[in-house]
């Protein structure tokens, strides 16, 4: 009997994940609360979590693979002591998936030790490891955020944030990402401020978290974002800001606001369910259709379907369900159940889709082979039309900075045409949001967007002969949990 992962192939139509970091200062219960906001930030990685404490004297870790609830039991919280932490939910775009990788990821130097957790990408990291590498450093992870542990041992600088902001200056790409030593907690944004970053507070304690999603959870008060380039200190003397990089105006991901941030999350500034609505309104006025009933992918179609339906006046329909329960993995069920990977996560209402011509709202396309299996699903189950609208551009090109879309040549829009790829879904029409109807919709007035995954206007230069798809280097090794 064969096993099989089926993870990828639910999620072939969308954008894989990022990751998730969580901190607090100042607070006797920082390990249960970094536990809370690691669970409100699950969907933004589920391969590995970890949270590491300090309580001034020493630094505290447990990591494992998996999601949060799965990884921490009573007694792994208990063992983490202290007043101060960081956690994080990571999803690999650079480093394979094993527990050596997991964050945050704990180091120690002529600095002292220290702790890291990161979201995003380092476009430069190969070309840093390698020379590190050459000089006698030895790694102990594939992940890319590690050479700046390096870089900071090796500064022959004594201050430590002195030694962080000469390492953070070396490296490239997107980072938002929080450093511990045993009593200050440092949250850093890059310049483009390419993935989010929000501060807030709980009964004197400073929270920092990559969505405000997880400050409702433990009743934070949401305060402001990190700004792009802002190195933020907090340590026993208050709380600082620095800004010690060049204004180069910012790249804000808008996959944010698309796909990734949970609608009930602050971002950016604005609220993730109020833009996606915004998207889905701009569709309607773009992309028009006779149809019944407007239907939604769930779950992140949800607010844009909203949107169009009320826009254009079709009904909103509830024509498909989602499961929430599926595990990574599953026993590959007989031949003749086709399309398994497809109908164990969805599942088409029958009677809301019979005899109707549907609008099928979904974000994004990448290979089109789960969105296939959804049409045919559609059709299978009575529907007499079938278009699809997607609210955003079409996606043509790969992401160096934390997002695992595909390469270029596995993304249908970047070798098919339009109709083509109506002819390859099944579909009488299909339509996306152009770029600028995107924007326009958006329309946020402190900051400008990265579209490289629409337009391959890349705002920083990677290194071109890096493989930002693979992992450094391979390892056989996993297990269920990790103290430090």
């Amino acid at each position: 009997m064969k096993t099989c992962d089926y993870s990828d192939s639910f999620r072939s139509h969308i954008p894989r994940e990022e990751c998730g970091v969580f901190g607090i200062y100042n607070h006797p219960r920082a390990a249960n609360l970094t536990y809370l906001g690691l669970y409100a930030l699950q969907h933004r990685g589920q391969e590995s979590t970890g949270i590491a404490t300090s309580d001034i004297n020493h630094i505290y870790r447990y990591t494992g693979m998996g999601k949060v609830v799965d990884v921490f039991k009573e007694e792994h919280i208990q063992n983490l002591h202290g007043n101060i932490a960081v956690g994080h939910n990571r999803y690999s775009t650079t480093g394979s998936s094993f527990l050596r990788n997991s964050q945050p990821l704990r180091a120690d130097s002529v600095l002292g030790p220290m702790v890291l957790s990161h979201n995003g990408n380092l476009v430069n990291s190969g070309t840093l490891r390698r020379a590190l590498e050459k000089e006698g450093a030895i790694f102990q992870t594939s992940i890319d955020s590690e050479v700046l542990v390096h870089l900071m041992a090796r500064s022959r600088l004594d201050d430590f944030l002195e030694a962080f902001i000469y390492a953070l200056k070396a490296i490239r790409g997107a980072y938002s990402l929080l450093m511990m030593n045993k009593n200050t907690l440092y949250a850093v944004r890059d310049p483009y401020g390419f993935r989010p970053l929000v501060l807030g507070r709980l009964d004197g304690a400073y929270v920092i978290a990559s969505e405000t999603s997880s400050f409702d959870v433990i009743d934070a008060e949401y305060v402001r974002e990190i700004e792009p380039g802002e190195v933020l200190e907090i340590s026993p003397t208050g709380i600082k800001s620095y800004f010690p990089f060049a204004n180069t105006g910012s790249a804000l991901c808008v996959f944010e606001y698309i796909y990734f941030s949970r609608p009930d999350s602050i971002i950016f500034g604005e609220s993730v369910h109020e833009m996606r609505l915004r998207l889905g309104t701009m569709l309607a006025h773009q992309a028009p259709v006779d149809a019944d009933i407007v239907v939604p992918i769930p779950d992140s179609s949800v607010c844009a379907a909203l949107g169009y339906s009320h826009e254009s006046g079709i009904p909103y329909e509830m024509g498909m369900i989602r499961s929430h329960y599926i595990g990574r993995t599953f026993i590959e069920p007989e031949q003749r159940i086709r399309d398994f990977g497809a109908k164990i996560k969805y599942n088409v209402v029958r009677s809301a889709v019979k005899g109707k011509k549907i609008l099928v709202v979904d974000d994004s396309i990448m290979r089109g082979t789960t969105m296939r299996k959804i049409i045919k699903m559609f059709r299978n189950a009575g529907a007499t039309e079938v278009h699809v609208r997607i609210s955003a551009p079409p996606t043509t090109h790969p992401c160096f900075y934390g997002i695992d879309i595909p390469t270029h040549n596995e993304l249908i829009a970047a070798t098919h045409t339009i109709d083509e790829i109506r002819k390859y879904l099944r579909v009488d029409s299909i339509a996306y949001l152009t770029i600028d109807n995107m924007l326009k919709a958006l329309n946020i007035h402190h900051g400008k967007f990265c579209t490289a995954c629409f337009d391959g206007n890349y705002p920083v230069q990677f290194d071109e002969s890096e493989d930002h798809q693979k992992s450094l280097f391979e390892d056989d090794v996993m297990a269920c949990g990790d103290y430090y």
